[in-house]
């Protein structure tokens, strides 16, 4: 008969292999919304949105640039004020990244972009997660349900591809964030580093189990 400790080494193997079947599943989708188009369009709040999901390898160059100058004008100053600091190098290096994906929301009259999310499926700390490295809104579209809207998305495709949680980072300055997040749903995730460690950031994660 098997021990305990058996038991639950074979139970981890076959999760292990399961949540990288599930990532690897999710990476091979060119477009992973396409098929909830509640999710493709936003039509609250004074707004007239459609959205679209891409690979970073399908991303026009100057929608990057655009990226790049809202994450500029939206947490530089947040950026500026801890001991990270704005490192616009690494901030463009970030947001190029091969394996990056983003959602974008584009206005449907001006075809003006106003929001977007960068992601990724990934395997973290052992678990299979959407990690949502970016959530920038321009501050003409801000307080109108759409960054809300962007990471209902997300959380949508996180449990469609079998994701475990929904992990982010952000600034511990950054108090408008933490306060939207935690509306959300979100917590202080267990990997996050311990106060004591004096980090500018905490991680969050919300589980989709």
């Amino acid at each position: 008969m098997d021990t305990l400790e058996e038991i639950t080494n074979r139970n981890s193997a076959i999760s292990a292999t399961a949540q990288q079947k599930a990532i690897e599943n999710a990476n091979r989708q060119v477009n992973p919304i396409v098929d909830f188009p509640e999710f493709l369009k936003y039509d609250q709040n004074g707004c007239e949105l459609d959205l679209y999901c891409r690979r970073k390898a399908d991303m026009e160059s100057k929608i990057l640039k655009w990226a790049f100058k809202l994450a500029e004008k939206n947490v530089g100053p947040q950026y500026k004020s801890c001991s990270l600091g704005w490192q616009p190098k690494v901030k463009q290096s970030d947001l190029n990244k091969t394996w990056a994906r983003y959602l974008v929301a584009v206005d449907r009259k001006t075809k003006k972009s106003a929001g977007y999310s960068m992601f990724r499926f990934d395997l973290d700390y052992g678990r299979s997660v959407v990690y949502c490295y970016e959530m920038q809104v321009d501050s003409e579209y801000q307080r109108k349900g759409l960054g809300a809207f962007m990471m209902q998305a997300l959380e949508k495709m996180a449990r469609h591809y079998g994701m475990e949680r929904v992990v982010l980072t952000v600034l511990k300055n950054n108090e408008d964030g933490i306060r939207f997040y935690r509306t959300l749903g979100y917590d202080v995730d267990e990997t996050s580093p311990d106060k004591a460690d004096n980090v500018a950031y905490e991680i969050m994660s919300k589980s989709m189990l």
